[in-house]
């Protein structure tokens, strides 16, 4: 896991095995656009926010692909969820 500061967001690095799963269960039953995380930056707060640097895609597309953000929150205590996806 990233290294991170009580209320600050650590610096960009790769994505870990647990952080995936994070993402994973967040996204479970998302449709409409395909997300790959490709870097994350957390944040310790009363639990988790994760930003994860994504490279989005429309499903069954071989173009148009742009990045974006997906930001998650993993409380302490039940299943993390999406906050914000914003295009970057």
């Amino acid at each position: 896991m990233t290294t991170t500061t009580v209320g600050g967001w650590s610096a960009w690095g790769p994505v870990t095995p647990e952080e995936k799963t994070i993402f994973a269960e967040a996204l479970h039953g998302f449709v409409g656009v395909n997300y790959t995380p490709q870097q994350v930056a957390t944040q310790l707060v009363a639990g988790t926010n994760y930003r994860y640097k994504c490279l989005a895609t429309l499903p069954g597309e071989a173009i148009g692909q742009w990045e974006a953000i997906v930001q998650i929150y993993q409380p302490l205590k039940g299943a993390p969820h999406i906050t914000h996806i914003t295009p970057v």
